[in-house]
């Protein structure tokens, strides 16, 4: 998660319920550890293109106006409440027209990680209303996007994150940003292997699993020497991804994977696995692109 010029800012997706702020609180607490500015980016759904000034009617014009006012309104409580909770972070806004989820993945492209909320919706809800914007954004953003669910989670001490690793780029990645993670907030790692087997089983199990392991320790250890202060636990589970993942995460400060590992599907705005833990986990995940 690195910029690589050093200043890209954290980009956070503002809600208009002004009691929904973890995602808010995330970002700050995020930029300010990294030393980095934080934008909030608030989008209005309903964009006016089509009408040049004067055109529209007078009716219109008044709904415009009143729909930017209060917006702006949104914006000027969510500075003041990253100013309260982290004064030393310097702050921007961007007020926009248009699908939140299309404004966040252009706003992406300049950005060291997105952030938005999720108040966890039903499966059906989330992929097919125009409201959704944590799996369009976390699909197509190429910065990681961090989501963080609502009612605000509960780690617990001493804090770990839960990092799944499949062997693939995209969970090589995730590792990586999951070290980074784990060593700004002196935190363990739980590198996480979940073996699931084949419908009609493998002749030598005690060889699948020594792969397992073999795999998962050579994606770690390359990153153990830079991050020599993280604790790192290597574990195999048997089970389904997005189960063993979710439980393992259940009381983790987050959880790391590839948009698309091995598991993944042609055609899918996510991996299956990275799709489904968002839906599922309590805990903010991060999900990381190649």
């Amino acid at each position: 998660m690195s910029s690589a010029h050093g200043r890209e800012p954290i980009v956070v997706g503002i809600d208009p319920d002004p009691s929904k702020r973890p995602a808010l609180a995330w970002a700050a607490d995020e930029a300010d550890r990294r030393g980095l500015p934080v934008r909030l980016v608030h989008a209005q759904g309903v964009p006016t293109g089509g009408y040049r000034t004067g055109e529209a009617l007078p009716s219109w014009e008044e709904w415009n106006r009143t729909l930017h006012e209060a917006g702006a309104e949104v914006l000027e409580e969510a500075v003041a409440f990253v100013e309260s909770r982290r004064p030393t972070v310097e702050v921007s806004t961007m007020l926009s027209e248009g699908e939140p989820a299309w404004v966040l993945r252009e706003e992406a492209r300049n950005a060291s990680l997105v952030v938005v909320g999720s108040s966890h919706l039903s499966t059906r809800r989330e992929v097919f209303t125009s409201t959704s914007v944590a799996l369009p954004v976390s699909a197509h953003a190429p910065c990681p996007v961090v989501v963080v669910p609502e009612p605000e989670h509960i780690a617990q001490e001493p804090g770990y994150f839960v990092v799944g690793v499949d062997g693939s780029p995209h969970a090589a990645a995730a590792v990586d940003v999951a070290f980074e993670e784990a060593a700004l907030r002196g935190a363990a790692l739980r590198a996480l292997f979940v073996w699931h087997p084949p419908l009609l089983g493998v002749l030598d199990e005690d060889a699948a699993v020594r792969e397992c392991h073999r795999v998962l320790s050579e994606t770690v250890a390359g990153r153990t020497a830079g991050y020599p202060g993280v604790e790192v636990h290597h574990d195999v589970v048997r089970g389904h991804p997005v189960r063993v993942l979710t439980e393992a995460s259940e009381h983790s400060l987050g959880l790391v994977v590839g948009t698309r590992g091995h598991g993944g599907f042609t055609g899918m705005l996510l991996g299956s696995v990275s799709q489904q833990v968002l839906h599922h986990a309590r805990c903010p995940v991060i999900t990381v692109p190649v």
